[in-house]
């Protein structure tokens, strides 16, 4: 039987899973990196979707193939603490590629909590846009534990970063929290940021909603020169009075 007859019965055999449930062994059994890469990714899914039944499965395929981008990303879905400790080993070993490290970041990001300081810092100075939205998706799940300034301090270089997506996923981060000093950063951002960078960091502070948001708002809706920033300083302290 060719290849693209098997792969049309493997995807009919995916798509009756509801009705008649994957067994960890049989994905594991029909897993290769010889089929395309949408049929590895959805069979690497449904493996990490099962969990602690699964990860034994995604263990015997990685001592098979290697870290494989979709047996890292399945490691991530189980949720086990041996994946975790895995994916942590695999990110501290010099010989990976910068593509895996990355997709180790990524499948990581569930376990933020856990990861040691030094690798969510290290990604965070990477120069890769993919790198640093990894490393800031790993920081979300640490930011309870920080202080302010603590936070600050770890988005900093990243909000002067010269691509938008990267400061407005450090944005997101921030408005999370309702201290004077974030405000006032997120202030300056309305200044001087992208017109991108701008409207986030003026719904950020509309999010805030504290004494100090609004006062930055007063501020920037009275002194900006611009027409457009200012009517969206002005558009966010009326939500917030009709609210």
């Amino acid at each position: 039987m060719s290849q693209p007859v098997n792969e049309a019965a493997l995807w009919e055999r995916l798509s009756q899973s509801r009705r008649a449930p994957l067994e960890p062994h049989w994905l594991g059994e029909v897993y290769s990196p010889s089929l395309s890469v949408d049929l590895r990714r959805a069979l690497c899914e449904k493996l990490g979707m099962l969990g602690d039944q699964g990860w034994p499965q995604i263990q015997s395929l990685i001592d098979q193939h290697g870290a494989l981008p979709d047996l890292v990303m399945a490691a991530g879905l189980c949720h086990q603490t041996d994946a975790r400790d895995w994916l942590l080993d695999q990110l501290t070993s010099s010989s990976q590629l910068d593509d895996i490290n990355l997709c180790i970041l990524q499948s990581l990001s569930c376990w933020g909590a856990d990861v040691p300081e030094t690798v969510v810092k290290e990604s965070l100075r990477h120069p890769g846009q993919q790198h640093r939205l990894a490393g800031l998706q790993l920081l979300s799940f640490r930011a309870h534990n920080l202080s302010d300034e603590e936070l600050l301090s770890y988005c900093s270089e990243l909000l002067d970063d010269f691509r938008d997506p990267v400061v407005i996923a450090a944005i997101r981060v921030l408005q999370r929290r309702d201290g004077t000093s974030i405000s006032e950063r997120l202030a300056q951002l309305c200044i001087d940021g992208s017109d991108g960078v701008a409207a986030a960091a003026f719904r950020a502070l509309g999010c805030i909603a504290t004494p100090s948001s609004q006062r930055c708002l007063l501020e920037l809706s009275e002194t900006l020169s611009d027409d457009s920033r200012r009517h969206l300083a002005q558009q966010q302290l009326e939500q917030q009075f009709r609210s």
